[in-house]
């Protein structure tokens, strides 16, 4: 086991979330499955206790330590895409499979663990700083999955004001430039 191990806690269902986890991510699989030797308050014994696994190479473990504790959005998984086909892959995966979509790439898988499905195209935009964070920000707050080739369009956009005898932006105009970037 790696000296430092995300502890998630399941109801009952570890290793079913492990061997999905695995199948949906590269760089993931479930290594060790561990039997509880007893009987315990969530559970009896020769029932899955902990499931070692890996998700996008980070050390997990999940712990059948029943109802008491639930997932909420305080953690949750970033996962980095290269474009559109990766993004739509995982989160239908994800919210296919009994999850749910939120907002601004947030998911959530049926155990009720949070993911953010994250183009690097975003991620870069924000990074930018200045007017192309604004408008690649603004665009992410309206959407669900993020859309990639909307992030890319926010990031090209020039303001052009044509002042015409109005107050300073009343006719605002957009235009398109090459991104500069990669």
């Amino acid at each position: 086991m790696a000296k430092n191990t995300i502890c998630l806690w399941y109801d009952k269902d570890a290793e079913a979330a492990a061997r999905f986890y695995s199948d949906t991510f590269p760089d993931s699989a479930v290594l060790a499955v561990h039997r509880a030797p007893g009987d315990y308050p969530a559970s009896k014994e020769g029932d899955v206790l902990t499931v070692e696994f890996t998700v996008a190479g980070v050390a997990c473990l999940g712990l059948n330590g029943g109802s008491v504790f639930k997932h909420n959005d305080a953690f949750s998984f970033q996962i980095a895409t290269d474009d559109q086909v990766e993004t739509d892959r995982y989160w239908n995966a994800i919210v296919g499979n009994g999850g749910q979509e939120s907002a601004c790439g947030w998911c959530k898988d049926r155990w009720g663990v949070s993911w953010q499905i994250t183009p690097r195209v975003l991620t870069e935009a924000l990074a930018a700083g200045g007017d192309e964070a604004k408008r690649a920000f603004a665009a992410m707050m309206d959407m669900r999955k993020i859309d990639v080739a909307a992030i890319e369009a926010a990031r090209c956009l020039t303001r052009s004001i044509h002042l015409r005898g109005r107050p300073t932006g009343s006719n605002i105009a957009w235009t398109v430039k090459p991104h500069s970037g990669s």
